[in-house]
């Protein structure tokens, strides 16, 4: 599964339409048909989807401005605050199932469950499908200045003590899925922050069992972050707090959008699957 990254986007397509499958009760054609009709026939929400690549966009070109920019490092003041907890964490759980485990979920689940949630309020609920789309643009616009003006390095990267937990599991992550994030893009994290904004939404849907997926899927991805070795707690504390910004802030456009109050949520909940 971890061979290339040709395998890993195989392996996170195929877990995108079993989780679509799963929760919309529908075979893979019947849903892909309907997101694309959705999708391509109504001229908003095309525009709106759009506006989140071009967002994705600019998280890469980050990256590349971020080398003309010399504001130094900040990991230092990080680590005095926490001092060795990422690495007590870390040889406490440390183990070759968990690390594979945790990896699969970093790596595979991550991408999947962001697909898995556009899929499913396409179909379902499309006040959702804009929450979800505000809420992953306003987490990338608001990490994006701490990337480039709060420079974080990964804990392994920084403490020597820490184990970089990947690499045994997917050797060619440097190569290969490292040029998608910078390795000093670490306050807020990003895995934290969209995998709890993906649940906090799904909290409001009426399927009960995506919501259960997406609650679960974020619980494992943050712990993740720090027993892989890759983020300090901060970071994840910091993602956390991004993730009910962006939920709230990403329900509140999406209302406006749609015309639908927040008063529905009771409705909702009441009559969840």
């Amino acid at each position: 599964m971890f061979h290339s990254m040709n395998t890993i986007i195989l392996a996170s397509t195929i877990l995108t339409i079993l989780i679509s499958m799963i929760v919309l009760r529908q075979n893979p054609y019947t849903i892909i048909k309907n997101s694309f009709t959705t999708l391509f026939s109504n001229k908003k929400m095309f525009i709106q989807f759009l506006a989140l690549f071009l967002i994705l966009y600019f998280n890469k070109m980050e990256q590349i401005f971020e080398k003309n920019i010399n504001v130094g490092d900040f990991t230092p003041v990080i680590q005095q605050l926490e001092g060795y907890g990422i690495y007590f964490i870390q040889q406490f759980f440390l183990n070759d199932t968990l690390t594979y485990i945790f990896t699969f979920f970093y790596i595979i689940v991550f991408p999947a469950m962001m697909v898995s949630s556009l899929v499913v309020y396409i179909n379902e609920d499309h006040r959702l499908f804009y929450a979800v789309i505000y809420a992953l643009m306003l987490n990338y616009m608001i990490a994006i200045p701490f990337y480039l003006f709060f420079p974080i390095y990964e804990v392994w990267y920084f403490d020597h003590h820490v184990q970089f937990l990947i690499p045994q599991v997917y050797p060619n992550f440097d190569i290969e899925y490292r040029p998608l994030s910078g390795i000093d893009n670490n306050f807020p994290s990003l895995h934290t922050s969209i995998s709890v904004t993906i649940a906090l939404i799904a909290l409001r849907s009426k399927n009960l069992l995506f919501s259960k997926i997406a609650l679960f899927s974020a619980i494992i991805i943050v712990f993740s972050t720090l027993y892989l070795g890759i983020h300090w707690l901060l970071d994840m504390v910091a993602g956390v707090i991004l993730a009910f910004i962006a939920s709230y802030t990403g329900l509140r456009l999406s209302d406006m959008v749609t015309g639908k109050s927040q008063f529905e949520i009771g409705d909702q909940l009441s009559t969840k699957r």
